[in-house]
């Protein structure tokens, strides 16, 4: 299994009432995200939100990017693990639709994580955050290429590979465009990206 990328943390908690503490703040930070936007996440407004002090926060946050960077890397955890887990059942079965399987999965972990929604449309990703986001979209393109091959759909080269990757990053837009038309996900676009995959996924498969 794949490591996903650190949180950026000044500091890393070692006591589990560090760590609740940090949790704290991190959950605190995504009701700030959620209720208005990523330009709300500063360190005062954190603190306050979590009921702690500014410098219990400055321990392990010292910025508002470094707060919306840490709330990035836990989803694009979440979303690696929920990669990881259709891997292996994946490898435990045959898939009748698995364009269908794959955009149905990570659209329902979209509706329910609004935090990442809110990160996702805002307006003020910092540069660490675009750089972890390539790294996630290609870890994810890693995960569509071993369903692939555990589902003996794709031979295992380089062009794969790449093809993954260009999968991911048309998914991504896609994805994108439907939640922005509708928080429960356009269904009628969801639907078209599954076409189009669909028919990307055949001519990947048809190549041998």
């Amino acid at each position: 299994m794949r490591e996903p990328a650190a949180a950026p943390l000044r500091r890393t908690p070692q006591q589990a009432r560090s760590k609740a503490r940090l949790a704290r703040v991190l959950e605190a930070a995504e009701r700030v995200l959620v209720a208005d936007g990523v330009e709300a996440l500063t360190t005062t407004r954190v603190a306050a939100e979590a009921r702690v002090s500014v410098g219990s926060l400055y321990q392990y946050l010292p910025d508002r990017e470094a707060i919306i960077d840490a709330l990035a890397t836990g989803y694009f955890a979440r979303l690696e693990a929920a990669m990881d887990g259709l891997v292996r059942t994946a490898s435990a079965g045959r898939w009748a639709d698995p364009v269908g399987v794959l955009v149905d999965e990570f659209a329902a972990i979209y509706r329910t994580e609004h935090g990442f929604r809110a990160l996702w449309f805002g307006s003020g990703p910092t540069e660490r955050t675009r750089a972890a986001d390539r790294a996630h979209k290609r870890r994810m393109a890693d995960g569509v290429r071993r369903v692939l091959l555990a589902l003996g759909l794709a031979h295992d080269d380089e062009r794969l590979t790449r093809s993954c990757l260009a999968a991911v990053l048309a998914a991504d837009a896609l994805a994108q465009e439907a939640f922005r038309r509708d928080a429960s996900g356009d269904a009628a676009l969801l639907e078209e990206a599954k076409v189009m995959l669909r028919g990307y996924l055949a001519a990947i498969a048809g190549r041998g």
